[in-house]
């Protein structure tokens, strides 16, 4: 068996935009996200086979055929956010999956108050859900928010 390898700290979270430009403007105009770096468009059909026959996206990434950019964003002090647009393969599934599907995620992010930033994130193009007041339990008195940005990816905001 294996030895584990010792695992230090989060490092970002990934998500699939349709519009990558789109995405990084509203993340650094709303969150004071600061862009990293850039990386691509980067093609499967450009870069060589493995010695298997797969094509190097198929084998690093899992999508074969795939044409990608992607941009780094330093979302918050302890995480950053990668920002990917895919313009190959045709078939891919532009919306994203909801809370209850299989893959289904979000993330999570404190904020100083929360019905605050249910009005900031509204008038930013965020669907915003009802807060939820919290009033038992280990949680009692915190209250969480439900977003979806403008691109299909559920936030939750809580304090």
């Amino acid at each position: 068996m294996t030895d584990a390898p010792t695992f230090l700290a989060a490092d970002h979270v990934s998500f699939t935009v349709p519009d990558l430009e789109a995405a990084i403007a509203f993340y650094t105009d709303t969150f004071g996200a600061r862009e990293l770096f850039r990386m691509g468009p980067l093609a499967a059909s450009e870069i060589p086979a493995m010695p298997d026959g797969r094509d190097w996206m198929e084998a690093h990434v899992g999508v074969a055929g795939a044409t990608l950019t992607l941009a780094m964003l330093a979302l918050v002090d302890n995480l950053n956010l990668q920002l990917v647009q895919y313009d190959a393969p045709g078939d891919r599934n532009p919306v994203p999956p909801r809370n209850c599907d299989a893959g289904g995620h979000h993330l999570a992010l404190r904020v100083d108050n929360v019905d605050k930033a249910a009005a900031y994130l509204a008038a930013r193009g965020c669907t915003v859900q009802n807060i939820i007041e919290i009033s038992e339990g280990p949680l009692a008195g915190k209250k969480n928010l439900y977003v979806r940005d403008p691109f299909g990816h559920s936030l939750e905001i809580v304090d």
